[in-house]
């Protein structure tokens, strides 16, 4: 079915059966999203070992931890980068196109993810100063990917497949926390048979062997090797034929490139395209699109806003909520290369058995039973665990329901995944007119680090012990793990309200969402 009105290159698009380049693109795209995903997640792997390589205490009781501004800093650098980098690249994406940002992006990342684990200085202090400079820089990178993969995705999909082909990109995140986690567990299986250590409580000198510096700089590193495959690729990907026609106004080259991927040939509609502009030439923010998409981008923000701020927060710091339950045993019985297994070992179970499967759940039924319904089931599902999990946490917390407590938690990221982690990245790349589309989902998903910055330094603290002699060195007391579990379980209520600011997208045109051939009229209804 094609878009009365809309240019024959666009219907060609939307009408276009699946190819072989649909499936390129995904893997192109979803390189950089596995990338990403490492490199935001690992650093939780390795923050413990962190602490006892520079800031153990002679004749301390438990091993050393970073301290609080220090942690807040290094788990949250990278954050701060990302939403820089997606207001920054994804302005960028609709000024000089998409093509041409795309592999700056990528090398970012590469090049800061490898600089990353090669961290220098005389002193702990500049060490993690220089680790925060470079993780900073690869946020910058990673933050540009968000806007311009989902933007590039978007423009090449079918309308009937559109949505699962977003959503494949960004599964990929998926298998990056569960690469870092396996990689992570390799790397310390490896270095722990190799250097042989006794646990802290036994010798604490000796149970962070020097080779300990090189398990945390391996797995920071490591991440870069994927993007590095795919940036040839990258480089040799045409301008999506939407931004050559809509933004650049050139739909004889656009008619041309995509003649090329679809093996069919084009007509141009150079002189339909001119006339149509003239009727669509409102500026972002203006009046016009505050009332045609106002409401929109209020609500791609607030939901992102607000899953971002649970998500992130039981992310980056499972292994507290797992050592607090007694998954994870105390640290001061296990030596320096055996807590990251465990902690690896721990994260990566959770995205076995319920990340990577809630990610490919979205991308198989997005298409059937659309973005609204996904995210509606993932935020009441999240907000109904969460406060199953909070108001009988200390039912929870006894040694004989720990398993129970940790398929409870990890149905918390199951419908994250199943629900508004996937759908907050996929409909702001298809509500938008093209000409801000990347800029809209850049503000979109910068709104979403924000509230990933709210999680990440926030629970820090929410989640310390209420008794001040209980709290980790250098922490004020907090609310507790539970009353923070019960405070996400609202901030997930919340995000639920939200989503009803947010269009259905499925199996409509991007100009039908878009607005950009509002005058016109479809061949027969959808």
């Amino acid at each position: 079915m094609a878009t009365a009105g809309n240019l024959k290159v666009l219907n060609a698009l939307d009408g276009a059966k699946t190819q072989w380049y649909h499936f390129t693109a995904i893997v192109i795209a979803g390189m950089g999203f596995f990338t990403d995903a490492y490199d935001l997640f690992c650093i939780s792997l390795v923050t413990k070992m962190l602490g006892r390589i520079y800031y153990t205490k002679p004749g301390a009781i438990k091993p050393g931890s970073l301290p609080p501004n220090v942690s807040a800093t290094v788990n949250g650098v990278a954050l701060v980068g990302t939403l820089a980098g997606q207001l920054f690249f994804g302005w960028l994406g609709d000024k000089l196109g998409r093509k041409k940002v795309y592999g700056i992006t990528l090398m970012l990342m590469c090049l800061c993810s490898i600089a990353s684990g090669l961290s220098f200085g005389s002193n702990p202090k500049m060490v993690m100063a220089t680790l925060c400079f470079f993780r900073f820089w690869l946020g910058f990178g990673i933050g540009g990917d968000y806007p311009l993969s989902a933007t590039i995705m978007s423009e090449y999909s079918n309308k009937k497949t559109r949505g699962g082909f977003i959503a494949a990109v960004f599964a990929m995140q998926g298998f990056g926390i569960l690469g870092g986690g396996v990689f992570a567990i390799i790397v310390s299986s490896v270095f722990d048979a190799r250097f042989k250590a006794p646990s802290y409580e036994v010798d604490p000198v000796k149970s962070t062997v020097p080779e300990a510096d090189y398990v945390w700089r391996i797995i920071l590193m490591v991440g870069a090797l994927p993007a590095l495959l795919t940036f040839y690729s990258r480089s040799k990907m045409p301008e999506t034929a939407r931004y050559t026609a809509l933004v650049a106004k050139n739909a004889t080259k656009a008619a041309s490139d995509m003649s090329k991927i679809l093996n069919v040939e084009i007509e141009s509609d150079q002189q339909k395209l001119d006339e149509k502009s003239r009727n669509n030439d409102f500026g972002l923010f203006s009046k016009e699109f505050v009332k045609r998409h106002g409401l929109h981008l209020l609500g791609t923000t607030t939901t992102w806003f607000l899953l971002d701020i649970a998500f992130y927060s039981q992310n980056l710091f499972q292994k507290d909520i797992f050592t607090a339950i007694g998954w994870i045993p105390p640290a001061k019985t296990m030596n320096a290369i055996e807590e990251v297994y465990r902690i690896a070992r721990a994260q990566t179970l959770i995205a076995l058995c319920s990340t990577v499967p809630g990610y490919w759940f979205t991308v198989f039924l997005i298409d059937r039973i659309g973005r609204f319904t996904i995210q509606i089931i993932g935020f009441s599902m999240m907000t109904i665990f969460m406060f199953a999990l909070a108001f009988p946490y200390n039912h929870w917390t006894r040694p004989e329901n720990n398993i129970k407590f940790v398929v409870m938690y990890s149905f918390t990221f199951f419908f994250a995944n199943f629900g508004p982690n996937t759908t907050t990245f996929v409909v702001p790349a298809e509500i938008f007119p093209a000409r801000f589309r990347s800029t809209c989902h850049g503000i979109s998903a910068a709104s979403g680090k924000l509230g990933a910055m709210v999680g990440a330094f926030g629970f820090l603290y929410l989640a310390q012990n209420r008794d001040p002699t209980k709290t980790d060195a250098g922490y004020p007391a907090g609310i507790g793990v539970k009353n923070a579990l019960i405070v996400l379980g609202v901030v997930n209520f919340l995000g639920t309200l939200c989503t009803f600011l947010v269009p259905e997208s499925k199996g409509k045109s991007l100009e039908e969402m878009s607005g950009e051939t509002e005058k016109e009229t479809t061949d027969s209804p959808l």
